[in-house]
């Protein structure tokens, strides 16, 4: 029998959730760096570049990857000869354990926990409940497997039930498109294969706690049929040319991850879950001896890479800006915005409607004429910073909003991640407004260009409310113009013919 102090989970889960809120797995940081040194799109490239180096400065400051700590989901295999010395259940020390390390004084992780998801949808505070899997294995350890997944990835998952006889590669390759860029390319793809629907999402899920090893399988070559549809997948997927942040390019995936599992005759029941450019995982075994051990990457492992786009970007002063100076500005086009801007998102986009319906004014200081908004719910400052890490959210959530606003408070642009969808990009060609890109993943980065920061409205909604932040050289990209045009729908199509004429080459060339 092990004997395992509850004290000694809850700990380790809260020391497990603080070091990959700040430390990417290594073999994603090679991945991510071996992509940035094949990549020939220049948009591509420089994400990725900010990427790298938010991770770095991220490692070194051991502030969050991103501002969406995540959703904690836990794997725990439970040996059936450990004995536990406490009282507590075992979920009551995992959420303990989640509690303490987002309430950390040192690095203060966000909330973004709602409980009551249908109805309040009231923040919990702490983030949690965290969402637990539990089996009991033979043996007198506790295997666990920790993530901290984002919302703007988890969010493009798809299920669905195939006929037996349908070819599973084709589903993957044409659902990708579908999900956007929303989820942060470049990333992993979990994929789960069989059981139910409900086994395939969870298969799905675990598949991507395992590190990245698709390149050192491509040299070995595959052993079995699983193994041949990630090499499968993998290449077809990059292959449609969408690229780091949906901006075109040679890269969309680093890996893709399958586990099956036996299925019905009937049925063949697929899910995908992608993991973004924030991926945070880490695995642990407690077996008596005490809290677990994490140790340290060394930063010298992290690749030195410099960015510098001054000489190509446009600098936007934002306190002066115009609708006539807007209108210049061209899709995929570097800007480098200085002044003042607002910010909101969901909760925030629907109050200033309710109140513009009614005919209320809007709170005090919230002045939209002539600004732009920031899609973005950041992560409370901690020790001399003048916001926590602040990168933006998926865009096309805001889609549904953004006629009203325009039309009804003078705003002339927003900020945002990924693309938007045909009803924003409309809204935003009737109102001649645009919408620029920050790039997901890179949230320490942008945070780092914010001068100063106020709430101005909506503090109750926590991290949703509306802030101003007074920025210095924020690095965006010009996604959808006063006309309409998208970066998001012209940059991987390029890149997609650019990709079909080089394989073309290499079959001619043999």
């Amino acid at each position: 029998m092990t004997l395992i102090r509850n004290e000694d989970l809850i700990q380790s889960v809260a020391d497990a959730l603080q070091y990959i809120s700040y430390y990417h797995p290594l073999d994603f940081v090679q991945a991510v760096h071996a992509a940035y040194e094949r990549e020939q799109s220049a948009a591509a490239k420089d994400a990725m570049a900010q990427i790298l180096i938010n991770s770095r400065l991220c490692a070194e400051g051991k502030r969050p990857i991103c501002q969406d700590t995540g959703i904690v989901t836990v794997f725990l295999k439970v040996g059936m000869q450990v004995q536990w010395e406490g009282s507590m259940s075992l979920h009551d020390m995992v959420n303990a354990g989640v509690r303490r390390a987002y309430l950390l004084p040192d690095n203060v992780l966000r909330a973004s926990i709602l409980s009551d998801p249908a109805g309040a949808r009231k923040n919990t505070g702490d983030n949690t409940p965290a969402v637990i899997h539990t089996e009991l294995v033979p043996g007198h350890t506790i295997e666990v497997k920790i993530a901290a997944k984002g919302g703007g990835s988890e969010n493009k998952s798809k299920l669905v039930m195939l006929n037996p006889s349908d070819n599973l590669a084709d589903w993957v390759v044409q659902t990708v498109p579908t999900m956007g860029a929303g989820w942060c390319p470049p990333g992993m793809l979990g994929i789960g294969i069989g059981g139910t629907s409900e086994k395939a999402a969870l298969l799905a899920k675990e598949a991507l706690m395992d590190p990245i090893d698709i390149h050192a399988l491509r040299v070995r070559g595959p052993a079995n049929r699983i193994e041949e549809l990630r090499l499968e997948i993998m290449d077809r997927v990059n292959d449609l040319g969408i690229g780091a942040q949906g901006l075109g390019g040679l890269t969309t995936v680093l890996d893709v991850k399958i586990l099956d599992y036996p299925t019905h005759a009937a049925s063949l029941p697929v899910a995908i879950i992608p993991n973004c450019a924030a991926t945070r995982h880490a695995h642990f075994v407690l077996d008596g001896s005490g809290i677990a051990e994490l140790d340290p990457p060394r930063l010298d492992d992290w690749p030195k890479i410099t960015w510098d786009v001054g000489p190509r970007a446009r600098k936007v002063n934002l306190d002066s800006v115009t609708p006539a100076e807007i209108a210049t500005w061209q899709t995929g086009e570097t800007l480098l915005l200085s002044g003042k801007m607002l910010t909101g998102r969901d909760a925030a986009h629907k109050r200033l409607l309710a109140m513009l319906d009614k005919g209320e004014p809007l709170p005090a200081g919230v002045d939209f004429h002539n600004k732009f908004i920031y899609y973005v719910g950041p992560v409370d400052a901690v020790r001399d910073e003048v916001i926590g890490p602040a990168g933006p959210t998926t865009a096309t959530r805001m889609d549904k909003f953004t006629d009203a606003l325009l039309e009804q408070t003078g705003l002339i642009g927003m900020i945002g991640k990924a693309e938007r969808g045909q009803t924003g990009i409309d809204a935003i060609k009737k109102h001649k407004a645009v919408y620029l890109m920050a790039v997901g993943g890179a949230a320490y980065l942008v945070s780092k260009a914010i001068r100063k920061s106020r709430v101005l409205a909506f503090a109750d909604l926590g991290m949703e409310a509306i802030h101003e932040f007074e920025v210095e050289e924020m690095p965006v990209t010009v996604a959808v113009d006063v006309n309409g045009n998208s970066v998001h729908k012209t940059g991987p199509a390029i890149w997609r013919e650019r990709i079909a004429e080089s394989r073309k080459l290499q079959v001619t060339n043999g």
